[in-house]
């Protein structure tokens, strides 16, 4: 096996949960903005707008618990290894990884017929991540400022002010929205790419052997046979 095996420590339950509710609210919120955008179909714009605005608190709520939870819970820093680590230190710069960025893109673009082993991420995985929060909480930001609620309070009329205008603020949110959809896209590549594996056990729970790594001495240690299709009790 060319691959890490996949343990449920790298995935605890409360993190597979809080990506289950960016998963739906993601979807909710690009299906509702694109009927918003363009209403396709009479009589569904009060119950888009409700369910839009809903699932944008929800995703903005579930940023900040994931971030509040990555410092109070552990989890595997590695695939192939059961020993955790307080999670907000595997989104930083990790010493098995920190220097495969040219790797991981070869590894990407087909040029590397295997991926770089170590670290939970690869490097642009871990970039695309970083990047994420600050994404949500520009298209958040837009949002208030055309939500009725909040679209005169100062912040927000004072920005929209700045760009031009409500039609700016809605071009911009409509932007933003592409780049998740289009991220979308690529993490699911991206998680895939050597197998799916990765979202079995995301998804499913579903354990996957592979090659055992030793976090600490940084190297591969053993293999684990473990069955692809068994859900270890």
């Amino acid at each position: 096996m060319a691959h890490l095996a996949h343990y449920r420590e790298a995935h605890p339950l409360p993190f597979v949960v809080t990506h289950w509710i960016n998963l739906i609210c993601m979807l909710l919120l690009i299906l509702t903005g694109f009927y918003i955008h363009y209403p396709f179909a009479e009589g569904f714009m009060s119950l888009a707008r409700g369910l839009h605005f809903f699932c944008a608190f929800a995703i903005l709520i579930n940023l900040i618990l994931r971030i509040i939870l990555a410092f109070v819970i552990k989890s595997a820093p590695t695939g192939g290894t059961r020993v955790v680590d307080t999670d907000y230190k595997n989104w930083l710069p990790q010493k098995d990884n920190r220097h495969q960025l040219g790797a991981w893109i070869k590894y990407y673009l087909f040029m590397k017929k295997d991926h770089p082993l170590g670290a939970k991420y690869g490097v642009p995985q871990k970039l695309s991540y970083l990047a994420i929060p600050i994404f949500l909480i520009l298209i958040g930001f837009t949002g208030f400022c055309l939500y009725g609620p909040t679209v005169d309070w100062p912040l927000f009329a004072g920005f929209t002010k700045l760009v031009g205008g409500l039609m700016v603020v809605r071009i911009i949110h409509y932007f933003l929205m592409w780049v998740f959809i289009i991220f979308t896209l690529i993490h699911v590549y991206l998680a895939n790419i050597g197998g799916f594996a990765p979202s079995k056990l995301m998804f499913f729970r579903k354990e996957h052997g592979g090659l055992v790594y030793d976090p600490k001495a940084h190297t591969i240690v053993s293999e684990d046979h473990l069955d692809e299709e068994h859900d270890k009790k």
